[in-house]
């Protein structure tokens, strides 16, 4: 159930009420303060709750019930968009566009430095590199692992970006202290455990949609870690697995409007992973921006032909570079007419 408060609510009122609420029908209250109005959001058996009378309440604007199991991921209880800020004061989902761009996986502190470098040249400000790589295929390249994440760090030195990268175990989280963003990629979307543990992280946590979850199973995943108290969810499109041979996913570009209908944390989208063709990652990428996105996480190389991973997919950074200035036109054309 979410109860809407008039703006001139008092704080006190307020406290009555949710005291009240919790010990009357033995139900959860969430708060959230907005601009213009306190919402409260109601967890538990909310049946026994008369709904008329908690309409004839002065201070009550609005109360609904709620069918949706997820609770802190949904717009209804938090109207507001939710805006993650990193520590270099960087910003996803204010309504700026912001550009997750690097290596599929981490090679030498040279091979990423460089491309680190030249991508924040192009307007990027978050590197993204894997130094743990889950593989279809167990004999293929698995990235540097903790070496890999030393040699992210050493970018992010040389040229001050945050660093987004991937984990795959519960005991790893202590390995990711100093990681700016933790994914979650599409394979350990639904790997309960573990979301519950970055659930007591204090860290932005980048969640990737699996290879063929539904919407709500998505946004189920959010609330598992957000149920643990970390509210610092991003969601990713990546591309859901289809009949469709063609590319590596099909990328869903209707999940962008549609789940930002439904919830209030950012969404940024992956055409690299979604499509697995280079040719393909500027159009998909315009038209994820387009389409709403709060961020892109692109694929860069400054050697497709010779990268360990998924080099099919990748830019060369004057790919990226190109790329870069038409998305962020289209951003600023969007936010002039639109």
């Amino acid at each position: 159930m979410i109860i809407v408060l008039k703006p001139e609510c008092s704080k006190e009122q307020v406290l009555m009420f949710t005291d009240m609420l919790t010990s009357q029908y033995n139900v959860k209250v969430n708060k959230w303060e907005g601009v213009h109005s306190t919402v409260l959001g109601l967890i538990g058996d909310t049946t026994q709750i008369d709904i008329d009378y908690i309409d004839a309440q002065d201070f009550v604007e609005s109360v609904k019930r709620v069918q949706e199991p997820y609770k802190k991921a949904n717009r209804k209880f938090h109207p507001e968009n939710t805006v993650i800020e990193l520590s270099n004061g960087v910003k996803i989902g204010d309504g700026s566009l912001q550009i997750m761009a690097g290596p599929c996986s981490v090679e030498s502190e040279e091979q990423v430095t460089e491309i680190a470098k030249r991508v924040k040249l192009s307007g990027a400000s978050i590197l993204r590199g894997g130094a743990f790589k889950p593989r279809t295929s167990p004999y293929a390249f698995q990235g540097l692992k903790a070496e890999g994440l030393d040699l992210l760090k050493a970018a992010r030195k040389a040229t001050g970006l945050p660093i987004v990268t991937e984990i795959m175990r519960v005991s790893h989280i202590d390995m990711f202290e100093n990681v700016d963003i933790i994914q979650v990629g599409a394979r350990n979307m639904q790997n309960f455990e573990l979301l519950k543990e970055l659930g007591k992280v204090n860290k932005p946590i980048l969640l990737k949609r699996g290879l063929s979850a539904t919407i709500e199973e998505w946004l189920m995943s959010a609330e598992y870690i957000m149920a643990g108290g970390n509210d610092q969810v991003i969601l990713c499109e990546r591309g859901i697995r289809t009949y469709e041979t063609f590319t590596r996913n099909t990328l869903d570009l209707s999940a962008i409007p549609i789940v930002k209908s439904l919830s209030h944390l950012p969404v940024v989208v992956d055409p690299s992973h979604a499509t697995g063709k280079s040719w393909l990652v500027e159009p998909m990428a315009i038209a994820a921006v387009a389409a709403g996105a709060d961020g892109l996480i692109i694929e860069v190389h400054n050697d497709p032909a010779h990268a360990l991973c998924d080099g099919a997919q990748s830019l060369t950074p004057d790919q990226f570079d190109s790329l870069a200035k038409k998305v962020f036109k289209l951003k600023d054309y969007m936010k002039d007419n639109i």
